[in-house]
């Protein structure tokens, strides 16, 4: 190892010393005697793996703890505002859980696989997982940021398909807005005619209302992807904003409110209104903590489904759906406008009417059959434009011959 590393004697305790990229760097081990000779030796040995596969840890990035990771990353969240710092604590429990006494550069592919396999088998949904690994990778990009670390380790992601495909039809609506509370009836019809999420309309002020001018305005703050919002006031949209213009408290500034209180969580009373009109049931689900009653049908967000579809099934171009719904990418909003099976009835049932109409004899003529076998192409059918193939083959171009290929068939071509 001469002229890679040495070690060497500081007093009684044995140091390592090694190159790279052009600065020396020294390291105690802490240790005297023998010992400390021996771990020097394995030490070094250590480094210089490190070194000769292109990642040099350290000493500082070895000191780096899980612990420091999360500090680091709860500081980031405090600092950029992000609105889903309320559901922070809840993501970062199983972290913490599986790899709280481990040391940063110990968190490897590895582990984080174990870690994924830990909490499928804990019944975790993979999106679940897949927000824990999220905030698990945004802990290492700090790190690395801030040179406290210079590599991440690799982390998987698992497949989500959890898409939810639900939506409901106006009958249905209307079947479902009877058994809700009159407090909450105004606030859903809202969400099912502006496709609005539940979050933007419990924030809606009347600061973001122009009842003379017909519009209503989404501040950027409220909507998920900061971008504002313009909703014109129609129809019956614009008597729900009128009847709320009626129950307006001046010591209140929000749109849909409770005894001057901002409309809070109404999941059960939503999920009691649902099976009362057949559009949700409550389940036995196994978990882990044993078999629990859930609710399963339709929710609150399936609204923001109908609106796009039913916008779209209105004739209301796809881009001004996407100005009114807020989706910026394409993608999404093709998750968003489902086909029901009553739309693929409906085209079945197109095509059906359309072969209907279409006229019953064959419009192509038939090639004439020669007492030879051979067949002639009838001059009442339309003339292919000769090809260069062909002007080449009666030239005797490329393939040195004068022969017709086409005669070569036993196919007579119309004299021209």
């Amino acid at each position: 190892m001469n002229g890679m590393g040495r070690i060497f004697k500081r007093g009684d305790v044995w140091w390592i010393a090694y190159y790279h990229r052009g600065h020396e760097y020294r390291e105690s081990t802490h240790a005297t005697g023998t010992k400390g000779e021996r771990l020097a030796s394995k030490r070094l040995k250590k480094r210089l793996g490190e070194i000769g596969r292109g990642r040099l840890i350290g000493p500082q990035e070895e000191k780096v703890t899980f612990e420091e990771l999360v500090a680091d990353f709860e500081r980031d969240y405090a600092m950029t505002g992000k609105r889903s710092v309320s559901t922070l604590p809840r993501r970062l429990r199983p972290l913490r859980q599986h790899f709280t006494l481990l040391h940063a550069v110990d968190i490897t592919a590895d582990r984080v696989r174990a870690y994924i396999v830990d909490r499928q088998a804990a019944g975790a949904a993979n999106a679940t997982v897949n927000r824990e690994l999220a905030a698990l990778k945004r802990m290492f990009t700090l790190a690395v940021q801030a040179g406290r670390l210079s590599t991440r380790p690799y982390i998987p992601m698992l497949e989500e398909n959890n898409a939810r495909q639900g939506f409901v039809d106006h009958g249905s609506f209307l079947t479902l807005r009877v058994e809700l509370s009159d407090h909450l009836q105004d606030p859903v019809t809202f969400l099912y005619l502006s496709g609005w999420r539940v979050s933007e309309m419990r924030g809606l002020e009347w600061r973001d209302v122009d009842l003379p001018g017909r519009v209503v305005r989404l501040r950027p703050e409220l909507s998920k992807n900061k971008d504002g919002r313009v909703l014109p006031l129609n129809g019956e949209l614009f008597d729900v904003i009128e009847r709320a213009a009626a129950r307006r408290r001046l010591d209140c500034a929000h749109v849909f409110h409770v005894d001057g209180q901002a409309i809070g969580d109404f999941r059960k009373a939503w999920a009691r209104a649902c099976i009362t009109a057949g559009l949700g049931a409550m389940v036995t689900v196994e978990t882990p903590a044993g078999p629990k009653r859930k609710y399963r049908g339709l929710i609150p967000h399936d609204f923001r489904r109908s609106a796009v579809r039913n916008m779209v099934r209105a004739g209301v171009p796809e881009r001004v759906c996407m100005a009114l719904s807020g989706h910026k990418t394409r993608a999404i909003f093709d998750r968003y406008n489902i086909v029901s099976e009553s739309d693929l009835s409906l085209a079945t049932e197109r095509l059906a009417a359309h072969l209907a109409q279409q006229p019953t004899e064959a419009s192509v003529v038939p090639f004439a059959v020669n007492t030879d076998k051979t067949r002639t192409i009838s001059t009442q059918t339309a003339r292919r434009p000769a090809s260069r193939r062909d002007f080449a083959v009666r030239s005797g171009g490329k393939n040195g011959g004068a022969r017709n290929r086409t005669a070569d068939l036993g196919i007579m071509r119309p004299s021209l």
